[in-house]
């Protein structure tokens, strides 16, 4: 059935039009920004296997302001701390290394923030459920 001469379609031309612009949609892939694949596989790759510990961008800033440098013994220490938290369970801990406390959320193996002793006050630390003293 058609209307002629009217500004509406009727029902089978709004079908004829939505299946068939449907179909060639469906046909051709759509090429602008990266794939799912891509995007899939870069989350992914975030996510470390090899034991290592990432500082996030507030962990990275709290290092700077505070003059603290790591020593490549201490990143050790720091991931080996991040270990043990993660086959007690723990998902947020607090990793005591010398002078330094990081809060370290496990699953995600990242440093949250990070501070020396002159930065705990009154030794109070929130939201952890774990800590690991090396």
């Amino acid at each position: 059935m058609k209307i002629q001469g009217n500004q509406f379609l009727s029902i089978e031309q709004l079908q004829d039009q939505y299946l068939n612009a449907t179909k060639q949609q469906a046909g051709t892939p759509k090429v602008n920004g990266p794939s799912f694949q891509d995007i899939l596989s870069g989350k992914t790759q975030d996510i470390r296997t090899d034991g290592a510990v990432r500082f996030s961008k507030h962990a990275a800033n709290r290092l700077s302001d505070r003059n603290i440098e790591l020593t490549e013994e201490q990143v050790e220490r720091l991931n080996l701390g991040a270990a043990k938290a993660g086959a007690k369970g723990i998902n947020e801990s607090l990793v005591i290394i010398d002078s330094l406390a990081f809060i370290v959320n496990v699953p995600n193996q990242t440093v949250i923030t990070a501070m020396d002793q002159t930065e705990t006050d009154e030794n109070v630390f929130t939201n952890i459920d774990g800590a690991v003293i090396i």
